[in-house]
């Protein structure tokens, strides 16, 4: 295992479309995302997906993360600075190539995950942020991933690659 960066940031939303809050610390639970959060819960409460409870969750749901150095690229780029949690991303991360995280397993602090697929950016956000903001973000608007085993994530944990 070797490190691969760092929490810098971690916001959560208690429902769709509500302004996203920088918290210090959440609670990551297995199979069920980070508890606060729009997306926890077994019936969909999040804005583009929705599923039954006796339907199994769809994968890429629990966490989200972007690079702090992505957010920083587009704001020298594109003269786009977004506020902190306007990416509408779970976890900003330093040191952390997120695209090479897709079907591995990290750590986040003490809880593992595993990266589904790349977070690629939507209308929804240019409409509630600036208008370029989905084309500078594309291919670089984080990773959606999924909690296999909870812990807390707090700001500063390290993020490592599990081999």
């Amino acid at each position: 295992m070797h490190a691969t960066g760092t929490v810098e940031r971690i916001f959560t939303a208690p429902e769709a479309e509500a302004e996203m809050c920088e918290r210090r610390e959440v609670d990551a639970v297995e199979a069920s995302g980070l508890r606060g959060d729009r997306y926890f819960s077994e019936i969909e409460t999040g804005t583009f997906v929705s599923w039954d409870a006796d339907e199994q969750r769809p994968d890429g749901y629990d966490l989200t993360l972007i690079e702090q150095e992505a957010l920083e690229a587009i704001e020298r780029e594109a003269d786009i600075d977004l506020e902190p949690g306007d990416h509408r991303r779970n976890i900003e991360t330093s040191g952390t190539p997120l695209n090479h995280l897709v079907g591995e397993r990290f750590r986040v602090g003490d809880v593992v995950c595993v990266g589904d697929r790349l977070c690629e950016p939507c209308g929804f956000l240019e409409r509630h942020t600036e208008n370029g903001v989905e084309a500078a973000l594309t291919h670089r608007g984080g990773l959606r991933a999924d909690v296999l085993e909870g812990g807390t994530i707090r700001a500063g944990a390290e993020i490592s690659l599990l081999e």
